[in-house]
């Protein structure tokens, strides 16, 4: 069994960040199907759904961050997440 000791807070909370972006452009069709459906003036407009997967990511690589710099501390003092990984592949 190897253990995750720690992850590298930038790095981790960059990827993540661009990968969910990456779903909220994925979803954005979808809100953009649900903005033409909403009477004018009670929904969002086509410009805040727009921004979503922007938001997505910058939301995304906050709390990644957060979780990792948590994740980082707790396993300084009890060890990280034990793996098991396969030297035959």
């Amino acid at each position: 069994m190897a253990q995750v000791r720690r992850f590298g807070i930038f790095q981790t909370a960059k990827v993540m960040g661009i990968l969910y972006a990456l779903v909220g452009l994925i979803l954005l069709p979808f809100y953009l199907l649900i903005a033409a459906f909403t009477p004018r003036g009670t929904g969002y407009g086509i410009g805040v759904a727009i921004a979503i997967p922007i938001l997505y990511g910058i939301c995304g690589f906050i709390f990644i961050a957060i979780g990792c710099a948590i994740y980082n501390w707790v396993a300084g003092m009890v060890g990280g997440i034990e793996v098991e990984l396969d030297s035959n592949a």
